[in-house]
């Protein structure tokens, strides 16, 4: 009799685990639609950055490369679901075969989170470093993205080798591994109380610094409250950080995958917010294009094979030496998409081959040769004046 009860309610919790499957919903939910917002951002900044500024950098390689990751991130968020990830234990005695599929998912996704926000962290911070002009405001930048590469590695490294052999970490309740260990509970809670912590840090001074960097630009306070507003969702990744920090104990929990789903909700949502907060800083040229229907503003236009030397900064890290006031209008120029109608200031430019005659500004030959073969050989650096007068 007590073995037929103690069936019937073993039966009876099977059953319960296998109805209930709002936790793992909730997290399919919650990662489709985070994917779904962090998609579309990247792709309308792909958008702006290549058809409308047309200044594809660095910056938006490593988001592309954080998107990518993102993507699978969201497929092991959703299969893991769909395998078991959000249930009790005693859903696994109905699908056995789900328990390793499940802790697989969860293991690779840990491993496409960690990534995915690492990199989304370093191209908002390329984007900073590029528009920055006090070198305190730089090495803040240069030290939060190795705060966050360091606590990223750190993480990344505990979650892969966190059993021995690797794969024992899905297989350990398998006959596939008979043999392995893994690292004490504790020291990964440990681990992930540290990643957390760099990542709220770094999270908040990608918010927060931005404010010093427009806080003098020659902009209406519309403007300026407009951009502190796109740039306050960074903060909000942080925020989904700080919420997830008391779930992190959670990980030594029996019930792992029922007690844990906060922690994938979560790390989605910090993922996605990120990614999108890293986008939205490009946008303002494509509100711009929508109502005058022009791409870049007339002063923008360059002839071809022409360079500017301050474009080098967003080919690269290195910084040129250029004027404060010269790159003021830069980060007036990145932040709004249009020119300053009061700019004055100096303009070089490297020049390509081109079959062309002295013009009135002032050249200086790289390779001096009569302008008659000019167009077979050498290079040309060509420094114009460019000032505007606008009326009162």
């Amino acid at each position: 009799m007590a073995d037929s009860e103690e069936r019937a309610y073993n039966e009876a919790d099977i059953l319960a685990a296998v109805q209930h499957d709002s936790r793992s919903n909730a997290i399919i939910i919650v990662t489709a639609v985070f994917l779904g917002i962090s998609l579309a951002s990247v792709l309308l900044r792909c958008f702006v950055r290549t058809r409308i500024v047309r200044a594809f950098g660095w910056d938006d390689i490593m988001m592309l490369v954080a998107m990518t990751l993102n993507l699978g991130f969201a497929i092991c968020g959703i299969l893991g679901a769909k395998y078991g990830m959000g249930r009790k234990l005693a859903y696994f005695y109905a699908y056995p075969d789900h328990l390793h599929l499940a802790l697989l998912c969860w293991w690779l996704g840990q491993i496409f989170y960690v990534v995915t926000c690492v990199v989304a962290k370093i191209s908002i911070m390329i984007t900073l470093l590029r528009i920055t002009i006090d070198r305190v405001h730089a090495w803040i930048l240069y030290a939060a993205m190795s705060l966050a590469t360091a606590v990223g590695v750190i993480f990344l490294f505990f979650t892969i080798f966190q059993c021995h052999p690797v794969e024992y970490f899905w297989n350990q309740n398998s006959q596939a591994t008979s043999h392995g260990s893994c690292v004490e509970k504790k020291t990964l809670i440990g681990i992930a109380y540290l990643y957390s912590v760099g990542a709220a840090v770094t999270d908040l001074t990608i918010g927060l610094l931005p404010v010093a960097l427009i806080w003098d630009l020659r902009m209406n306070r519309r403007t300026k409250a407009a951009i502190a507003g796109i740039l306050g969702i960074g903060c909000l990744a942080s925020a989904a950080v700080i919420v997830r920090i008391p779930f992190v104990h959670r990980y030594q929990d029996t019930e792992f995958f029922y007690d844990t789903y906060q922690i994938s909700i979560w790390s989605n949502v910090e993922a996605g917010l990120g990614i999108t907060a890293g986008c939205l800083t490009t946008f303002r040229p494509l509100i711009r294009f929508l109502r005058d229907g022009s791409s870049v503003s007339p002063s923008r236009n360059r002839t071809p094979g022409s360079f500017p030397l301050s474009s080098t900064v967003a080919q690269g890290f290195h910084r040129s030496s250029r004027s404060k006031m010269g790159d003021r209008d830069d980060v007036d120029h990145v932040w709004t998409g249009t020119d300053n109608d009061d700019y004055h200031g100096v303009t070089t430019t490297i020049m390509g081959s081109q079959s062309l005659k002295p013009t009135s500004s002032s050249e200086e030959d790289l390779n001096p040769i009569s302008y008659d073969n000019y167009s077979n050989h050498g290079w040309k650096v060509e420094r114009s004046v460019r000032v505007s007068v606008q009326d009162s």
